[in-house]
């Protein structure tokens, strides 16, 4: 999908524990720091539709499993306006998001997951849009 990026992440394993790489300043899709945090979602439960209209997200999941689904509404003829992808330490990736995508993510294992977001912008209510999860034709 135009826009949408999917990066490997490095991982190093020490036995008194390892690093997981985020994200750095020469990497694609880093398009400036307004903010990071994590966000839960349960397992089981779906969160979305969002779409922002200025910020880009990189998410990654460091802990549990996630599936992400974005949806493009910018050119309806065309079929691959949808992409999935699961994130998890065993596909440890960074997906970044451009503005302007309809994004919805489920956790698929059997204990609350966390994503963490790292943003080009500090968080604007009145730069996001919503959607009930009916609103888009997908299968959960």
């Amino acid at each position: 999908m135009e826009g949408v990026i999917l990066t490997p992440l490095k991982k190093i394993y020490h036995p008194k524990g390892d690093i997981y790489y985020g994200m750095k300043k020469t990497d694609a899709g880093f398009a400036g720091f307004g903010e990071a945090y994590f966000s839960t979602v349960k397992s089981g439960q779906i969160k979305g539709w969002n779409r922002h209209k200025r910020m880009t997200l990189n998410l990654i999941v460091p802990i549990g499993t996630v599936k992400f689904v974005v949806k493009s509404d910018r050119n309806k003829k065309l079929n691959n306006n949808l992409l999935e992808v699961e994130l998890s330490l065993n596909n440890y990736k960074r997906l970044t998001i451009p503005p302007g995508l309809w994004v919805g993510f489920q956790c698929t294992c059997e204990y609350d997951s966390l994503i963490l977001n790292i943003a080009d912008m500090e968080h604007d209510p009145n730069e996001i849009d919503y959607l009930d999860l009916e609103q888009i034709n997908y299968n959960w």
